[in-house]
């Protein structure tokens, strides 16, 4: 197991499809703001925009399926208002996210949040999960040039949590996010959103299980 020939030293989180079983919820904001814009897109084809800054997500539908009437910006908080109308309505967390953070917290580990959505979206997220306590740094690629699959998100992250990259471990759900944390020489693993279609090159992780109580036994055993 490459990452633990490491000397781990933090783990950095993704967030969306990894604490919190959120990606069902953007899947929902995402086609009600962009059918009511006339697009006759369904869940499915978001997919492949998973792991994406939302500013991307909307710039890669309007070059594909131009709409007049509304900006970018105004569609972009639309979504965002929709996403957190729905996380604080309906988000329950991914399975092991209140077993293996408090573990992690616990055995020292410094503990990062390097996420692609934006800053309100975040916060809503570690209110609706009460987890506000355990982070040491959370980062969103709002306030990056670049979202993932740039690797600045998690750099940043790195940096403020005073870590080498090196020495820190991610966890990702996504094919973006995964190539964002090894562009930044980490260590990773992936835990596949079960509402996404498996993405064939998520092989490239160091490893991959099917939730995070198996990476905490992982923890548990080094």
């Amino acid at each position: 197991m490459v990452w633990k020939e490491r000397k781990i030293e933090a783990v950095i989180f993704d967030m969306d499809g990894v604490l919190i079983d959120s990606e069902p919820l953007w899947k929902i904001a995402e086609v009600e703001v962009f059918n009511s814009l006339g697009l006759n897109l369904d869940k499915p084809d978001f997919e492949e925009t998973v792991g994406l800054r939302i500013d991307e997500v909307v710039a890669f539908w309007r070059s594909r399926f131009p709409w007049e009437g509304k900006s970018n910006e105004e569609v972009i908080h639309e979504i965002i208002d929709r996403v957190v109308y729905y996380i604080e309505r309906e988000g329950k967390p991914m399975r092991g996210v209140h077993e293996i953070v408090p573990f992690l917290s616990s055995r020292g580990y410094k503990l990062g949040i390097g996420t692609s959505s934006y800053s309100r979206i975040l916060k809503t997220v570690l209110k609706k999960l009460e987890l506000e306590t355990y982070f040491d740094v959370t980062h969103s690629a709002e306030f990056e040039e670049f979202g993932k699959p740039h690797p600045g998100v998690y750099l940043t992250c790195a940096r403020q949590l005073g870590v080498r990259p090196s020495n820190c471990l991610v966890i990702e759900d996504s094919f973006n996010g995964l190539l964002a944390a090894k562009a930044a020489s980490m260590a990773t693993i992936v835990v596949p959103d079960g509402s996404n279609t498996p993405h064939p090159h998520l092989v490239i992780a160091d490893e991959q299980y099917e939730s995070l109580l198996d990476v905490l036994e992982l923890f548990k055993e080094k």
